[in-house]
């Protein structure tokens, strides 16, 4: 980056948006007691909201702006990828090169509003149900209708402005904004995080080499994870021999790389969600609260449904990837 000017222009105005984004995580949403929800969001920390507040880079923890993250934009990109599939119309676009992708990245937009005005609906109706310890979360005094219509507003204005950073920086940065952003506040809690566990080892009774075997097991998840993410399973290619007067040309062999872990991290956010919808609907309607309870995140039940959603997905999703791209080579 220090020999090349555009790439060192592209990286800084990658760092500058990020910095933006991390600066609207600090903006609550109107009407919002952000010391009583930093109570609530710290003891369910090992929940379900848990992960979507580390999945938001810690927006939902201070119900920012930002509290919904790029996440509708994710679920909306992947709807979209599936219709491809089943839908004759998406399908026809998918093929027509760069006008078809611009026309399904617009209808994909429109998919992200639609969906980040329903969560936000869902989120601004469950706030003012909650009084952890006698306090409310909502100020009594803007209750009503008035603070569901500016949590609305907010959340969806929010997500959009995540949606054009990420865009931005796809365009005129590095490249991969989506993924960006959501690295960016994964990794914005490490240093909090990291406190919090010397904290954690220093009060309790953790042997030296409980805490060696811990970072051992960090640093061997991440070289395992590298490892298949980089796998390809190369597919042997042989090009036919034509002659063209007295030359001959052609007859030579390549190989077609696909990538062993095809369907990415789709399959655990298509699981995460799936487990997400009981207990969103079991804060709405009290006969589905008993359901959504088993589904906490430390129990067995939970941990089953995940690992099987997981797998589950992972095979649908490089199905679909692989008769989409049947397709278009075709």
């Amino acid at each position: 980056m220090f020999r090349v000017e555009e790439l060192r222009k592209r990286l800084l105005f990658s760092v500058a948006l990020l910095f933006v984004y991390r600066i609207g995580i600090g903006i609550t949403t109107p009407g919002v007691d952000r010391a009583v929800m930093h109570e609530f969001m710290t003891s369910k920390s090992s929940g379900l909201l848990g992960l979507f507040n580390v999945l938001s880079g810690g927006g939902l923890e201070q119900l920012s702006i930002f509290a919904l993250g790029i996440m509708p934009y994710v679920s909306s990109s992947i709807i979209f990828q599936l219709l491809g599939v089943v839908v004759p119309a998406i399908e026809k676009l998918q093929k027509e090169g760069e006008a078809g992708r611009r026309k399904i990245n617009q209808y994909t937009r429109y998919g992200t509003i639609i969906l980040a005005i329903v969560q936000g609906t869902s989120i601004a109706f469950y706030l003012e149900s909650l009084v952890p310890n006698g306090r409310h979360v909502v100020n009594e005094e803007m209750a009503g209708w008035g603070f569901r219509f500016m949590t609305v507003v907010s959340l969806t204005a929010g997500t959009a402005f995540i949606m054009w950073l990420g865009e931005q920086i796809t365009e005129r940065g590095i490249g991969n904004g989506i993924s960006l952003i959501i690295f960016g506040g994964i990794v914005a809690r490490i240093p909090a995080d990291t406190f919090q566990t010397i904290e954690l080892f220093q009060k309790s009774d953790f042997q030296p080499i409980a805490v060696v075997l811990l970072v051992a097991l960090m640093i061997g998840t991440v070289m395992v994870v590298c490892f298949f993410e980089r796998g390809q399973r190369r597919i042997p290619v042989q090009y036919a021999k034509r002659v063209v007067g007295r030359k001959q040309f052609g007859g030579h062999s390549t190989h077609l790389p696909l990538k062993v872990n095809s369907s990415g991290v789709i399959p655990p956010i298509f699981a995460s969600s799936l487990l997400v919808f009981p207990a969103t609907i079991g804060g709405m309607l009290p006969f589905m609260k008993t359901f959504a309870d088993r589904l906490h995140q430390n129990l067995w039940i939970y941990n089953a449904i995940y690992v099987v959603g997981i797998i589950v997905f992972s095979y649908f999703y490089t199905a679909v990837s692989s008769t989409r791209w049947t397709s278009r080579t075709t």
